[in-house]
């Protein structure tokens, strides 16, 4: 998924977020950061929120229902997927998939794993550290394929 991808879903359901959240539209606007017509023309469908958007309402509703089911958990794992492709960033250790994951592959403690409801991709560290995330299986797979799990 690209970050334009991810920006027009999130603008498509900012709305039934701030229902679910019981937020009204001043209020969102106010946690977004941004002017309640602006808010309005995104609601329209005239307007995409902008990346900072994005990342403030995935962190801010990071609790949602919705989220979590549309994206299979923490939205913060796609965000940082989204924000550091082709970075080579070191990303944060995580819990290890015990929800929302599914392990598809392992060698020596090393792990792909797929999002059951996004469907992205990671590999995990033997110590459940993100070494890796994308929706490109190939990607995953070259780079799971290309560890030296031996040490040599």
């Amino acid at each position: 998924m690209e970050r334009k991808d991810l920006i027009h879903q999130l603008s498509e359901i900012e709305r039934s977020l701030r229902q679910e959240a019981g937020f009204s539209q001043e209020q969102m606007a106010k946690v977004l950061g941004i002017s309640k017509k602006s808010l309005v023309q995104t609601e329209m469908g005239r307007r995409n929120l902008q990346w900072t958007e994005c990342v403030t309402l995935a962190v801010t509703f990071s609790g949602s229902r919705l989220l979590q089911e549309t994206y299979g958990g923490e939205l913060s794992d796609m965000i940082r997927a989204v924000a550091f492709a082709d970075t080579g960033v070191s990303y944060p250790k995580t819990m290890g998939g015990k929800v929302w994951w599914t392990d598809l592959n392992e060698k020596n403690g090393y792990r792909i794993q797929q999002n059951l409801i996004s469907r992205h991709y990671r590999v995990l560290d033997p110590d459940d550290g993100r070494m890796i995330s994308s929706f490109d299986a190939e990607e995953i797979k070259a780079f799971f394929d290309a560890i030296d799990t031996d040490g040599e």
